[in-house]
C-alpha cells in the first residue's frame, strides 16, 4: 500500500469528509460532460488497463498470496482472482459503455395539459455514488464505467483483501480520465483499509446520494442497517432450477448442471435444484451421475435419496442457503404450484429459472415468481449486466425501488419533471 494509503489510516474521518467534498465538486463538473468525452475516457482507461495486464496480475498475486495465508476459501479467491481473460473482460466491459447510448439528459413523456404548458421528464444522474465491496477487483472498473458514463462520480471501497488490485486498477482510471480531460475525483479508490472508512462512508448524506454494497449477506445487513443513506441492495443469491414435469431432459440437463457449474462463486449460480416428481426419476439420475464427475456435492430430501441413495440428506438449513461452492440442495416437489411455494418461501428474490416445454408453465412462472430475474430454459448464470446488454453492472438489486435486477447506466440516473411554458400563468 502507498505512503498515502497508510497516512489516511491516522484520520480516518477527515480523510473520508476530504474524499465526499471532492466527489460532490467532481459530480457537478461529470454531469455536464458530453458523451463523446465520457466515451473516450472509458475507452482510454480500457487501453490503459489492458497495457497494465501483467503489472495487474502482479498486483493481484500480492492479495491472493495474502488471502491465502489468511484462509481465504476456494470461493473467495476465485473471486479475488485476475487473469489475462478477466482483465481483458474488464476492458471489453468498458468499451461496451462507451458504445451504449447516454441516459443522461434524454426528454420522455411531453404532452400538453389543458393549461397549455408541455410537461414531460428528463434522466439526471444520482450525484455521488458511494460502493462497497469485497473480493472482486473487477468490480473497481466496471463500477467506474458505469458511473462516469451515467454522469455520476463514484466514491469505491473495495475489501481490504482486494488493496493491491484495486489500487492498481484505480492508477490505470486515472490515467484514462487525465487523457480526456476529465477530473481524477471523478472516481475516488479509498486508499486506506482501515473499516472505519466504510462506517464514514454510510454517514455521509451531505456529500454521497447512494450506496451500493456489493458481497456476502453480512456486510449488506450491516449497510442496510448503519447507512443514513438510501442503499441499493442484495442480500444473497439463492438462486434455483425447477424441472418441470413437461421438461425436455436433455435440455434440463445441460442448463442444470450450467448453472451450478460454469462458475461456484457468483450470486446467479443454482444453489437449489427443484425437479417435479412425475420427471424425478427419469432425470435425477442422470445430474446426479453429471454432478458426480466434476465434484459437486448434492444434499437432497427423502424422495430424491430414494433415487440417489449415494448422496447427504438435506436439512432446513440447505433449502436457504448461498454455498457459493460445490454443494447443491436438491428436492422434489410435487408440481409447478409447488415449486413455486418453494421459492416463494426460501428464494431471495435474485434469479429463478424453469426448464419446461409447455407455454401455460413459462407464463405461469413468469408472472408468479416475484423475482428480479426469471428465466425459462435458460441458465440462472446469464442473469449479468454484461449478458443483458447493459455493458457491465453495478450490482443486482432485489429491491424493488429504485432499481430492481442488475443495475445499469438506467438504474444509475433517476428522472426529473420539466415543464415548457411561453409566459403561461396558472389562474
Amino acid at each position: 500500500m502507498s505512503a498515502k494509503a497508510e497516512s489516511v489510516t491516522v484520520d480516518v474521518p477527515a480523510y473520508m469528509q476530504t474524499v465526499g467534498r471532492r466527489a460532490r465538486a467532481a459530480a457537478r463538473q461529470i454531469s455536464k460532460v458530453e458523451s463523446g468525452r465520457k466515451d473516450a475516457a472509458l475507452n482510454a482507461i480500457a487501453a490503459a488497463i489492458e497495457a497494465a495486464t501483467d503489472k495487474l496480475k502482479t498486483e493481484n498475486e500480492k492479495d491472493l498470496a495474502a488471502g491465502r495465508q489468511h484462509g481465504l476459501d476456494a470461493a473467495l479467491l476465485d473471486r479475488l482472482e485476475l487473469n489475462d481473460a478477466r482483465i481483458a473482460a474488464m476492458a471489453e466491459g468498458l468499451r461496451e459503455i462507451a458504445l451504449l447510448p447516454d441516459p443522461v439528459g434524454s426528454i420522455t413523456d411531453m404532452n400538453f395539459r389543458p393549461s397549455g404548458i408541455q410537461v414531460g421528464r428528463m434522466r439526471v444522474p444520482l450525484g455521488v455514488i458511494g460502493i462497497i465491496y469485497e473480493s472482486r477487483p473487477n468490480v473497481t472498473a466496471d463500477a467506474a464505467g458505469l458511473c462516469m458514463k451515467s454522469g455520476n462520480a463514484a466514491i469505491l471501497r473495495g475489501g481490504s483483501e482486494a488493496i493491491h488490485s484495486n489500487q492498481a486498477i484505480a492508477a490505470c482510471i486515472h490515467e484514462g480520465l487525465a487523457s480526456a480531460g476529465l477530473p481524477a475525483d471523478v472516481v475516488q479508490v479509498i486508499e486506506t483499509t482501515d473499516r472505519a472508512a466504510v462506517g464514514e462512508l454510510v454517514r455521509m448524506e451531505n456529500y454521497v446520494d447512494v450506496i451500493v454494497p456489493r458481497g456476502g449477506k453480512g456486510l449488506i445487513e450491516r449497510i442496510s442497517k448503519e447507512s443514513r443513506v438510501p442503499v441499493i441492495k442484495h442480500l444473497h443469491g439463492v438462486c434455483h432450477t425447477y424441472i418441470d414435469d413437461m421438461a425436455d431432459i436433455d435440455k434440463a440437463v445441460k442448463v442444470s448442471v450450467n448453472a451450478k457449474t460454469q462458475r461456484y462463486g457468483t450470486c446467479n449460480t443454482m444453489e437449489t435444484l427443484l425437479v417435479a416428481r412425475a420427471i424425478a426419476g427419469h432425470v435425477l439420475p442422470v445430474l446426479g451421475e453429471r454432478f458426480r464427475e466434476v465434484g459437486v456435492e448434492l444434499r437432497g430430501c427423502e424422495a430424491t435419496l430414494r433415487i440417489l441413495p449415494d448422496i447427504k440428506p438435506a436439512t432446513e438449513t440447505d433449502w436457504e442457503t448461498e454455498y457459493l461452492a460445490p454443494v447443491l440442495a436438491v428436492r422434489v416437489v410435487d408440481d409447478l404450484d409447488a415449486a413455486i411455494e418453494h421459492i416463494d418461501r426460501y428464494g431471495s428474490d435474485h434469479t429463478d429459472v424453469i426448464i419446461t416445454e409447455s407455454l401455460s408453465h413459462a407464463q405461469r412462472f413468469l408472472r408468479e415468481v416475484d423475482s428480479s430475474s426469471v428465466m425459462v430454459n435458460a441458465s440462472s448464470r446469464f442473469a449479468d449486466g454484461f449478458e443483458y446488454g447493459l455493458g457491465a453492472e453495478i450490482g443486482i438489486s432485489t429491491d424493488k425501488l429504485h432499481a430492481r435486477g442488475p443495475v445499469g447506466l438506467e438504474g444509475l440516473t433517476t428522472l426529473k419533471y420539466i415543464v415548457l411554458g411561453d409566459g403561461h400563468i396558472r389562474t
